[in-house]
């Protein structure tokens, strides 16, 4: 018997609640009105990249540097798009939408919902796919309003808050360290973040820093393959 979309969703609806909440929480104690969660989580819907979007605004980052920061963090979805475009229904708004709130969750969902046995099945299994992206899209929607909503009742802030923000990206970081199992990216990334520092000027530090790193990256890979070998 096949679950029901709802009870496919509730791990997903277990994680993005709490999550959703500390953003809209977190959005609201560093100044910013309450209904600018649920807009974010409408329309950017980005996870890790709204709390991301947080630190930018509260530095003053300028909006290249948000959205360069922002596809960094979020290029792995290039990859779980091409592994499930296939799978996506054809030239539809069902198509579009799926492409557009592939986060993370969803795909995990995605990917391991049963195909169809038959060509009969195939428009109940968009269906179901459709259906588990938009309740994943609603829970973090919810999440981030009740948070926002909180967060804007109090009659106080809560200090220290966003380090919150610090704490995400460390973890972010141990994450990529455990899956590239490479030192030599985070050594380089890190000079560069430390002469960025040095030598430009405070608002532009972000970026060009990231350029820096990325393109002394891509020069050593470029050398290694050239070399026949792969950087460590």
């Amino acid at each position: 018997m096949k679950k029901s979309v709802v009870t496919y969703t509730i791990p997903v609806l277990l994680g993005y609640l709490p999550l959703g909440f500390a953003f809209g929480f977190l959005l609201v104690d560093a100044g910013y009105p309450w209904w600018l969660a649920p807009l974010m989580s409408l329309c950017m819907y980005a996870g890790a990249g709204q709390y991301i979007a947080v630190g930018l605004f509260a530095a003053g980052a300028s909006l290249w540097e948000a959205v360069l920061v922002t596809l960094l963090v979020n290029a792995r979805h290039v990859a779980y798009g091409m592994a499930l475009l296939q799978r996506f229904p054809g030239r539809s708004w069902r198509r579009l939408y799926l492409i557009f709130a592939l986060t993370d969750e969803t795909f995990a969902l995605l990917s391991s919902l049963p195909l169809p046995a038959s060509p009969e099945e195939v428009e109940t299994y968009h269906k179901r796919m459709f259906w588990i992206a938009l309740l994943n899209h609603l829970y973090w929607i919810a999440g981030g309003t009740l948070g926002a909503i909180a967060g804007a009742l109090l009659p106080f802030k809560i200090e220290g808050l966003a380090f919150a923000l610090t704490a995400l990206f460390i973890i972010l970081m141990v994450e990529q360290i455990y899956h590239v199992r490479q030192a030599r990216p985070f050594v380089v990334a890190g000079l560069a973040a430390i002469g960025a520092r040095l030598v430009l000027p405070g608002r532009i530090v972000l970026l060009g820093s990231i350029v820096v790193a990325l393109g002394i990256l891509g020069l050593m890979y470029r050398r290694s393959e050239e070399k026949g070998g792969l950087p460590c």
